[in-house]
């Protein structure tokens, strides 16, 4: 495995919060499914103690003073990625949701510059209920009405829009940090990846029961959830975005990489 990411430099972001109880397991699974891959957590104003149980297994922690959601969360790791300049970027939550051996299968695209962005998905093979029998109705529903409204607006099969572990290239990276919205990341992030012109694609993973903590989505929030998310997809999708190819896509590759892009975009920022 060490050999995959001998040659390239690898940031795992874990956004966390009120995770004590699991931040260190999935923290050590990373580091043994992506050994030279870097890792920060940012702990998103938990009280706790997430940070301190991260900062004992030697990881970089960054922490809010106070809660500002996932989509914040996000924002300060993304930044630290772009400003760090790192060839790619995963991002898997620290519950211990997401299996940290699919790392490599979400990776793998990028490296053969067929996507920007790729989304470990859960229904890729499966459909909601088969692969999803855990997840409450109107969850798995709203699952459904997510995924078929992305993509009807991206004009491409997408199929849980809901996920939140991806990985990115540097491109992707650098869009996502400076435009990645604040309340509904997952969903209007795949919008916004068609907008701005990058390809993105699903993988499929298996994803687990959390470890620890408890979801902030509960059953009688599920239908405000869904009308919510309805609401910033439609926004999402009426934002005039078109600029964002010609302002950001300034790929970091090595000049001898095999990259289908043009090589005189404007330079990325440097760390």
């Amino acid at each position: 495995m060490a050999q995959l990411y001998s040659k390239e430099s690898l940031l795992v972001i874990i956004p966390a919060f009120n995770e004590e109880g699991a931040i260190q397991d999935v923290i050590r699974d990373v580091q043994i499914h992506a050994p030279q891959a870097d890792i920060v957590v940012i702990d998103d104003g938990s009280a706790d103690e997430t940070a301190a149980a991260a900062r004992e297994t030697g990881v970089v922690v960054l922490r809010h003073p106070f809660n500002l959601g996932i989509g914040g969360a996000m924002q300060t790791g993304l930044k630290y990625a772009e400003l760090k300049g790192y060839n790619y970027v995963v991002r898997l939550d620290g519950d211990g949701q997401h299996n940290p051996g699919d790392i490599d299968t979400l990776l793998a695209p990028l490296r053969r510059r067929a996507a920007d962005m790729v989304v470990g998905a859960r229904f890729v093979d499966k459909g909601v209920t088969d692969a999803g029998w855990h997840i409450p109705f109107l969850r798995r529903l709203g699952i459904r009405l997510f995924a078929w409204e992305v993509s009807r607006v991206v004009g491409q099969r997408l199929t849980d829009t809901t996920s939140g572990y991806c990985a990115t290239n540097r491109v992707a990276t650098q869009v996502l940090a400076t435009y990645l919205p604040q309340d509904y990341p997952d969903v209007e992030s795949r919008i916004l990846f068609y907008k701005a012109g990058l390809r993105q694609s699903e993988v499929q993973v298996q994803l687990s029961e959390r470890q620890a903590g408890v979801s902030s989505i509960n059953s009688w929030r599920s239908v405000y959830y869904a009308f919510k998310v309805t609401i910033a997809v439609l926004t999402c999708a009426l934002k005039d975005i078109e600029n964002f190819t010609v302002t950001l896509l300034a790929p970091k590759e090595q000049a001898s990489a095999n990259s289908n892009r043009s090589a005189d975009h404007s330079p990325a920022i440097q760390s």
